[in-house]
């Protein structure tokens, strides 16, 4: 199979939310009110979280098929504890990411207990979200200037 590539972009409705496209879907980036947003949508490590659980399920779900488990239901619980000090200019050692991330997994199923930890094993191994958040992923930054022009009226 080839190289998949995906992308987002988007652009600023204020200091706090964020709008952008995936593809042909709208996602707005929003913050809680305590962190200068309106708490109209996720906020950033919201996303993360959530995309965790997606990719989990669908991976789940292909793992539990190759495995012969039938899977009548899953529950994916994904959640995360961070320090917002560092996002806010404060002065500390801690990372601004999370600090962990705690995922519990809930399946509806007969399979036993052993067939269960080979599926789980299977899932952590193949998961590409979880790949990113347990390895290092190189990120490049860059500027692309836009000039601005006052208006002369």
């Amino acid at each position: 199979m080839s190289i998949l590539s995906f992308s987002f972009q988007g652009i600023n409705k204020n200091s706090a939310k964020f709008t952008g496209k995936s593809r042909d879907f709208e996602l707005t980036i929003d913050e809680p009110i305590d962190l200068g947003g309106t708490d109209e949508h996720p906020n950033p490590v919201e996303y993360i979280l959530a995309g965790y659980a997606g990719c989990l399920n669908v991976v789940a779900h292909i793992v539990a098929k190759e495995l012969n488990i039938e899977l009548k239901k899953l529950e994916i619980n994904v959640s995360g504890k961070l320090n917002p000090a560092k996002l806010l200019g404060q002065n500390t050692t801690e990372r601004a990411g999370f600090q962990h991330i705690e995922v519990s997994l809930k399946p509806q199923t007969t399979a036993t207990d052993i067939e269960l930890l080979g599926w789980l094993q299977e899932i952590e191994k193949r998961c590409p979200v979880g790949d990113n958040l347990q390895n290092q992923t190189p990120v490049f930054l860059q500027i692309e200037k836009e000039l601005f022009v006052p208006s002369l009226n």
